[in-house]
C-alpha cells in the first residue's frame, strides 16, 4: 500500500492541464469491440482503472497498440469469446466497474456477453438492473449464478423496441446503447443519460455508421445497422479533474490555471463554485483562478435561506465532485447543506476532515451540514486513508491547505482515477512525496 506525505499551508502557481476523461475512456474503450476494423483513440488517461479495461481487451483478443502518449489503435478482428468462461476473466472483470460496458458491444456483435459482479469504489449499492433490463427489453435471455456472481445475456439476434429506463444511468444508457446500434429496426430510449461522455460515445457511434438521433437529449432513437467500421476519437478533458484543481486553488489561496477545459462541455460545474464564493474566469478555452486572499464567501438563496449543494443526473451538477465541494466548503465564509443523492456512502470520508478541525455535521448517509471556517482557523495535518477516489483527492487537497505534514495511505484509489497526480502538482509548487508500498 502506497502513501503521499504531504506539507501544507503551501501556495500553488501555475499552469496544469487536465487528463484525459476517465468516464469517457471506460465507455469508449468497450466500444472498441463493435468492429472489427481499427479505431485510434487519443488521450486516453494513463491511469489504474483505463490501464486495467485495455489489459483485459487484451485478454480479449483485441489487437492494441500504443502509437504515442495517451494514443492508442484498437483492433478487434479476433475477439476470443473463451477467454468469457475463464476463472481468469472473473478476476480480471470484478475489479473494475466499468468492465460491465462490455457486455452490451459483445452482446451485439457476437450474440453473448459475460461478466462477473463488478467492483470498483465503495461508495454504496450501485445497481446493474438498468443495463440487464435494457438488453432483456432488446431480447437477450437473462442468467445468474449466485454462487460465482456471475451475470451472463444471450441472444440469437437483438431487436428493436420503445423502452423507458427506470433511472438515467450513464452507464446503463451506454450499454444499451452499444448493443441497440447492431440490432435490428428502431429502438428508443426515453429517460436516457445525456452528460457529454455519452454524447461523445454517440458521436463516435455515428462516425463508425451508427444511426442515432437525439444525441444531447434524453431521447435516444437508433436505426440498427449491419456493421459498424473504425474511426478516429479523441477523448474529452475530465471535468471531474478540472472541478479538482478549482477547489485545490481556493482552499490553498492558489491563482492557478487550468488549461483546455472544453467549457461547452462543463455544464454546472463553473456555476456551483462560483455559488459557494469562488472566482472562475474564463480565458479562451481555459480556467483561471485568482488567489482568494480575502478567502471565499458562500451564497444564500434569494430568500436567506441556507445554500444546498446537490448532485442530480446531467445537466445538474456531477456527483462525482461533492466529496470536493464538501472539502472547499469547510474554509467558506457561510454555511451550507451538502446533498449527495445517489450514493449512500459517498459522505462517510468526512470523519478524516472532522479529524483535521473542519465543522461538519453528518447529518444521514446523504446530507451533511458544513460550517465554513473562513480560514481564520486552519485545517490540520493528520494520518488517513483514501478509501475510493473522490474522497481520497478530498483528503488531498485538504492536506495540502492543511497546516504541518500529513499522510494519506491506499493512494492507489487515488491513482484509479488521476494521472502521474504527485509530479503534476509538484510542478505548480505542492510539496508531496509518493512512497512505494511493498
Amino acid at each position: 500500500m502506497s502513501t503521499f506525505i504531504i506539507e501544507g499551508g503551501h501556495q500553488l502557481k501555475g499552469k496544469i492541464q487536465p487528463q484525459g476523461a476517465k468516464n469517457e475512456a471506460l465507455q469508449i474503450l468497450c466500444a472498441v469491440l463493435l468492429t472489427a476494423e481499427e479505431i485510434r483513440i487519443d488521450n486516453i488517461p494513463d491511469i489504474i482503472d483505463v490501464n486495467k479495461l485495455i489489459a483485459l481487451l487484451k485478454n480479449l483478443g483485441v489487437k492494441i497498440e500504443k502509437v504515442g502518449s495517451g494514443s492508442y489503435t484498437f483492433k478487434a478482428d479476433d475477439v476470443n469469446l473463451k477467454y468469457l468462461e475463464s476463472a481468469e476473466f472473473k478476476e480480471d472483470g470484478k475489479g473494475l466497474r466499468g468492465s460491465i460496458m462490455i457486455v452490451g458491444p459483445l452482446l451485439a456483435r457476437f450474440g453473448r456477453g459475460y461478466i462477473p459482479k463488478p467492483g470498483g469504489d465503495k461508495i454504496g449499492r450501485r445497481r446493474l438492473d438498468t443495463h440487464f433490463q435494457g438488453f432483456i427489453n432488446l431480447g437477450a435471455t437473462f442468467r445468474y449464478n449466485k454462487e460465482d456472481l456471475f451475470y451472463g445475456v444471450e441472444a440469437n439476434k437483438l431487436k428493436g423496441t420503445y423502452m423507458l429506463l427506470d433511472e438515467a444511468s450513464v452507464t446503463g444508457t451506454a450499454n444499451i446503447v452499444m448493443a441497440a446500434v447492431l440490432a435490428e429496426g428502431i429502438t428508443t430510449i426515453y429517460n436516457a443519460a445525456c452528460e457529454p461522455y455519452l454524447q461523445q460515445l454517440c458521436k463516435m457511434l455515428n462516425r463508425m455508421g451508427a444511426k442515432i438521433s437525439g444525441v444531447g437529449s434524453n431521447l435516444l432513437i437508433i436505426e440498427g445497422v449491419d456493421t459498424l467500421g473504425g474511426t478516429n476519437h479523441r477523448m474529452l478533458p475530465d471535468m471531474i479533474e478540472i472541478g479538482s484543481w478549482i477547489g485545490l486553488a481556493a482552499m490553498t489561496k492558489s491563482e492557478l490555471t487550468i488549461t483546455n477545459v472544453s467549457w461547452d462541455d462543463l455544464g454546472q460545474i463553473p456555476n456551483v463554485f462560483r455559488k459557494i464564493g469562488i472566482t472562475v474566469e474564463r480565458q479562451g478555452d481555459d480556467i483561471h483562478i485568482p488567489a482568494h486572499k480575502d478567502g471565499y464567501e458562500v451564497s444564500n438563496y434569494i430568500d436567506g435561506s441556507i445554500l444546498t449543494v446537490s448532485d442530480a443526473p446531467w445537466p445538474g451538477f456531477t456527483p462525482d465532485l461533492i466529496s470536493i465541494i464538501l472539502t472547499v466548503l469547510t474554509q467558506a465564509r457561510g454555511s451550507a447543506i451538502v446533498h449527495q443523492k445517489m450514493f449512500e456512502s459517498r459522505l462517510f470520508f468526512v470523519d478524516k476532515l472532522i479529524d483535521m478541525g473542519a465543522k461538519i455535521i453528518l447529518c444521514d448517509p446523504h446530507r451533511a451540514t458544513v460550517i465554513g471556517h473562513d480560514f481564520q482557523s486552519q485545517l490540520k495535518a493528520t494520518t488517513m486513508t483514501s478509501p475510493d477516489i473522490r474522497a481520497g483527492v478530498s483528503l488531498l487537497i485538504a492536506a495540502l491547505s492543511a497546516k504541518g505534514t500529513s499522510t494519506i495511505h491506499n493512494i492507489e484509489q487515488i491513482d484509479r482515477g488521476y494521472e502521474n497526480i504527485d509530479k503534476r502538482l509538484r510542478a505548480i509548487g505542492a510539496k508531496i512525496t509518493r512512497i512505494e508500498g511493498n
